[in-house]
């Protein structure tokens, strides 16, 4: 069974102030196939994780200013 989802363009994130980076996801979770998640990978590989999580509507833009920070 598929999950039916609507999926924001790719270019509607380009040039947004103060989000320098690159897209990750994870596609096809078990259970939610046709889905895909994003999420920010940054900093040393082996360094602290620090997992922000946020609801709808808003979405990982909100840390932008804490991601250096972390």
């Amino acid at each position: 069974m598929t999950i039916e989802a609507l999926r924001t363009p790719e270019d509607r994130f380009a040039d947004l102030d103060g989000w320098n980076y690159s897209p990750r996801y994870i596609d096809d979770l078990p259970g939610y196939e046709g889905l895909r998640v994003h999420y920010v990978d940054e900093g040393p590989k082996d360094g602290p994780v620090f997992l922000c999580l946020h609801g709808e509507p808003s979405w990982a833009y909100l840390y932008r200013k804490m991601i250096p920070v972390f």
